[in-house]
């Protein structure tokens, strides 16, 4: 397949110069992933005096196949890996990496995280702290690799940023830096050097030591946003010297739930960021979502969000097929043997409401109010088009624990609304993260 011809600023960005970091952000449908292709095709141009080795990484399997599709005729002089296939293979060179090394199994790792926290738990007067669920110490030790913190003095001063877990207040640092030298101590004894989020921890540090020539002139990584600050480290440290590393991204579309950007990776930027805000992908109904979720709490003062513009395009009108009110009262009912569910069925002629797990009803009424004085209260749904409207009164747009109150430093977005012509379904559940 032929790559497009870049037109306007996007030569601008193809044309940056050879040799030291730029960042290129935009908007979800701005055209990042094309340009990152056709930056990496310039690098690497062999009828060009800066022609040179050059990885186009990403993230997931599904952009590199993708990105393989559009380039493979094209893309001479270029490697287009995920992140973790070519830190793998590094390590691997360096003699750092065998092939039994990685505990891939999530399961493995979440007990062996089990038994760090009981160890510890036992050396101390119990306390609730230790009954916390799996899923907090999980991602705290996830974000102690991700983030390169080596000793607990570095996490004791070090600032928490990220919205996947509750911060761990001061106090309780040293603690969980016990369980994270015991998780380790254990999983070696397993046999296992590495955990998929050690991985770009041990590629940072040993580039860092590496003094051999680097295998690429100039890397460019898509999708920016979605790799953690020792990622971008260990990539940054991969270029080789007069070499050039391009970063595209765009910090509201995080899918790995993290609030990351070269700037945590340490990485300084040799010109100012190039901003692409025009949407050539989304209708403007999506945009207007995305404008809005731009300006949620979260992403105020954010120094790399990019506001999107919103596109002149209508969407398609939406069609839903009906289903009659029994058969999704039915599927609640089901639903609630596991899920905390409220229902509201609207009918040609009434609205008449019924209510699954009627206990259910205060939290939901609670949450609404919490949602209510935060500005984000759940949204309301006309049904039919005709002026009925039915409130969907479980909280949308967050999960909290199951507890006997609602505390918001335990929330977690995560979209619950399911909504159709004539029924409004909202789901109230505790979030099951690995």
């Amino acid at each position: 397949m032929a790559l497009p011809i870049p037109i306007g600023r996007q030569r601008d960005v193809l044309e940056l110069p050879i040799e030291g970091n730029y960042a290129v952000l935009g908007t979800a449908g701005s055209g990042k992933t094309t340009l990152a292709i056709l930056r990496a095709a310039y690098l690497a141009d062999r009828q060009t005096d800066h022609a040179g080795r050059t990885l186009l990484v990403t993230f997931n399997n599904a952009l590199v196949k993708y990105l393989r599709h559009l380039g493979q005729s094209e893309l001479h002089g270029v490697s287009v890996e995920t992140y973790h296939l070519f830190a793998r293979g590094y390590l691997s060179h360096r003699g750092q990496l065998g092939r039994s090394d990685i505990c891939g199994d999530r399961n493995a790792r979440r007990a062996l995280i089990t038994q760090a926290v009981t160890a510890v738990a036992s050396q101390y007067q119990p306390n609730g702290f230790f009954e916390r669920p799996l899923d907090f110490f999980s991602e705290e030790l996830r974000w102690l690799a991700q983030y390169g913190i080596r000793t607990q003095e570095q996490y004791e001063a070090a600032e928490r940023v990220g919205r996947t877990t509750t911060r761990v207040q001061p106090g309780f640092r040293p603690v969980v830096w016990e369980i994270h030298e015991e998780y380790r101590r254990l999983r070696e004894a397993k046999g296992w050097r590495y955990d998929w989020d050690d991985i770009a921890a041990a590629a940072a540090t040993a580039f860092q030591e590496d003094a051999e020539e680097r295998l690429y002139r100039h890397v460019v990584i898509d999708e920016g946003q979605d790799f953690s600050p020792e990622m971008l480290r260990s990539l940054a440290r991969a270029v080789a010297s007069g070499g050039s590393l391009t970063f595209f991204g765009d910090v509201a579309q995080q899918i790995y739930g993290q609030r990351l950007s070269w700037r945590s990776a340490g990485i300084n930027l040799s010109a100012p960021v190039i901003e692409f805000t025009e949407n050539y992908r989304n209708t403007r109904e999506i945009a207007r979502l995305a404008l809005a979720i731009s300006r949620m709490p979260f992403f105020v003062g954010d120094p790399d969000l990019v506001e999107p513009n919103e596109p002149a395009a209508e969407g398609l009108p939406r069609r839903v097929p009906d289903r009659p009110p029994k058969v999704s009262a039915d599927i609640a009912g089901n639903t609630s043997r596991d899920e905390l569910v409220s229902l509201r069925v609207g009918t040609e002629h009434r609205g008449e409401l019924l209510v699954v797990n009627e206990r259910r009803v205060s939290l939901a009424k609670r949450m609404n109010k919490h949602h209510s004085v935060r500005g984000t209260e759940a949204p309301r749904l006309d049904e039919r088009g005709d002026g009925s409207v039915h409130e969907l009164i479980a909280g949308v747009g967050y999960v909290f624990d199951s507890q006997s109150e609602i505390r918001a430093e335990e929330r977690e977005p995560l979209p619950l609304a399911l909504a159709r012509r004539d029924v409004g379904l909202a789901l109230d559940r505790r979030a099951r993260r690995c």
